[in-house]
């Protein structure tokens, strides 16, 4: 019921092959704010980007093959919901990532262009330009679930487990989100005003993170379906496999919070010393999902 509400807060746009876009609450206020102050143009300008934007992500995403089901627009960018979360290569995600700030590259520089032959006003491509720097650049921001976000989760995932990867990079997007809206206030103490923009993005960040934060271990558990999927793939096709060495005395549910992302594993069961036995990752996997189902794990145990 939670979710359905939630969902309910994003208005509705367009459907294109068969993915929705919507525009959020704060979106839509800001375009009725503009008309009533006679900014048509600017907000319109606005809109075009940031569509723009979103679209690139979506022509990446559909290049690799993606299932995306929906588009949500917000003043400073939007979010993809695709169905193979959890289960895409890094390197894709990464590249989808990078398409939306690479969209705005290129649209910077056709405005560029298009005032040294003259066929725009310089003044109107001076904003555009602007409009699409700080676009790009505060998508590059290391917080989820900016694009900077998305590519730091990624190139963490590559270097320290996943489920780690998960919890550090929500905190360090809670320390940004939250360093935001330190900084919109900041001028209070200097007898200035609010930074009420900065201050909404701040706010908007920080509460989607905390909410990140408590479905942590649903997003790790959607890790690891995809994973439990993906393993035997992975050993028709030939790999290498990384260890991870445990006691016998190891539960499923520590051993699965040792996995990396991008890497295949045989968990060594030791004692004494000496290897009892070896257990493919798929195997580890699946005992775990198991134990879920019988009821005899807490998801509490991934926060």
């Amino acid at each position: 019921m939670a979710s359905q509400s939630i969902r309910r807060k994003w208005c509705r746009l367009i459907k294109w092959r068969g993915t929705r876009i919507k525009l959020h609450p704060l979106f839509v206020l800001l375009m009725l704010l503009s008309i009533a102050a006679g900014q048509i143009a600017q907000i319109a300008t606005l809109f075009g980007i940031v569509l723009l934007h979103e679209l690139g992500h979506l022509a990446m995403a559909l290049r690799f093959g993606w299932t995306v089901r929906e588009i949500k627009l917000l003043p400073f960018g939007g979010v993809l919901e695709v169905e193979d979360a959890g289960g895409v290569p890094a390197r894709e995600e990464a590249l989808v990532a990078i398409a939306g700030p690479l969209q705005n590259v290129i649209l910077a520089a056709f405005a560029w262009l298009a005032t040294a032959f003259g066929w725009v006003d310089s003044r109107w491509a001076d904003g555009f330009v602007q409009a699409n720097a700080i676009i790009a650049l505060f998508n590059l921001l290391p917080v989820m679930p900016l694009d900077g976000g998305k590519l730091m989760q990624t190139w963490m995932s590559l270097r320290i487990p996943y489920h780690r990867t998960l919890l550090w990079s929500m905190r360090i997007s809670l320390l940004f989100s939250f360093a935001a809206v330190a900084a919109s206030l900041y001028p209070l103490l200097r007898g200035g005003h609010v930074h009420l923009n900065l201050l909404m993005t701040g706010l908007f960040l920080a509460a989607s993170n905390w909410t990140y934060r408590r479905n942590v271990p649903f997003v790790f558990l959607r890790f690891l379906v995809h994973r439990s999927r993906r393993a035997d793939h992975r050993v028709d096709g030939g790999t290498l496999a990384q260890p991870i060495v445990i006691s016998e005395n190891r539960t499923p549910a520590s051993v699965v919070k040792l996995l990396m992302r991008e890497r295949y594993h045989l968990v060594y069961v030791m004692r004494q010393g000496k290897i009892r036995r070896v257990v493919p990752e798929g195997q580890m996997i699946d005992g775990f999902l198991a134990s879920l189902t019988g009821g005899n794990a807490d998801l509490r145990f991934f926060m």
